[in-house]
């Protein structure tokens, strides 16, 4: 879970004809499968693809990020630009220690969209309760998931004439033979 603290700034009341000052406001946030699933549901297109977010889908996931309860829709306006670098940090941090060798940090190639993750979660048995995980924590727990039910990788023909010249030197060193 990531807090922000929204600052307190002076704003012109049209209405009243005054300046006034909005209270801080601190917003509690958590990146998972849950906020992925609203705002996917609200703009209908995927949205962990590379293609930029215009300022309104920004908001709108910041918005479905939101765990804090009674916060005026007001506020989600005087986000600074420090609150959505933090933010962007929060959604990019891996959220564990386990890594992947580069040919395997791929699951599949496909679009990627909240129903594939709930998908992939009922084929690993993986509980529903993992939708509240950070993100990128639960696609890592999937391709825990995906390498692991993976039969064996056979070896390629050099790899194996590899292991068995080693063998064989071996063998020939314990037993003292010229082979």
């Amino acid at each position: 879970m990531l807090k922000i603290i929204i600052p307190s700034i002076e704003l012109f009341d049209e209405t009243l004809n005054e300046f006034t000052q909005s209270k801080e406001q601190e917003l509690q946030l958590e990146h998972s499968l849950v906020s992925l699933s609203k705002w996917e549901a609200k703009w209908c297109k995927p949205f962990l693809t590379k293609t930029d977010k215009t300022t309104e889908e920004t908001l709108d996931y910041i918005r479905a990020m939101t765990i804090t309860q009674n916060i005026d829709p007001n506020f989600y306006n005087l986000i600074t630009q420090e609150n959505i670098n933090k933010i962007a940090e929060y959604i990019d941090a891996p959220m564990t220690a386990t890594t992947f060798r580069k040919e395997r940090q791929t699951i599949n190639k496909e679009t990627v969209t909240s129903e594939i993750i709930y998908y992939w979660m009922v084929s690993f048995n993986i509980p529903f309760e993992c939708q509240k995980w950070h993100l990128n924590r639960l696609l890592t727990l999937i391709n825990v998931c995906n390498i692991k039910n993976q039969p064996p990788k056979k070896a390629n023909r050099r790899e194996l004439l590899s292991q068995n010249r080693a063998l064989n030197e071996a063998r020939k060193l314990r037993y003292n033979t010229p082979g």
